[in-house]
């Protein structure tokens, strides 16, 4: 079992992220954190390093309700989506939520993550 979903993009990074964005937003989806590897490897480590972004990205309605079975289940959110640079462009991937929650071994927060995971896999689908 794959624990993500992935679509490579023939695009800029800016263009990349935003169309990423528009299809979170979509979604149901905010980005709550852009870390921005690339630009962390050069400030603290003098590294150059392929352009890589970290968005988390949350759906609030979802959050809530897995929350309200189990308050510990926040080590694991929020979903996160990366974007990187490739030869043939920008890959996007997020995370398969169905995977990840999976190890919870919770029947009710892996319905919650299952339609997670359809709400993700249409971002990618419609990139």
């Amino acid at each position: 079992m794959s624990y993500y979903f992935t679509k490579t993009l023939n695009a800029s990074m800016d263009e990349a992220l935003e169309k990423v964005s528009e299809a979170l937003k979509t979604e149901g989806f905010g980005v709550v954190t852009d870390f921005d590897i690339s630009n962390a490897f050069k400030n603290k480590l003098g590294l150059d390093y392929k352009p890589y972004r970290i968005l988390g990205a949350c759906n609030p309605p979802f959050a809530k309700k897995t929350l309200a079975i189990d308050d510990k289940i926040g080590v694991l959110l929020p979903c996160n989506v990366i974007l990187q640079e490739q030869e043939d462009g920008i890959e996007v991937t997020a995370i398969d939520p169905a995977a990840a929650l999976g190890a919870v071994n919770n029947p009710t927060i892996s319905e919650i993550a299952e339609e997670i995971s359809a709400k993700l896999k249409n971002v990618i689908n419609s990139l």
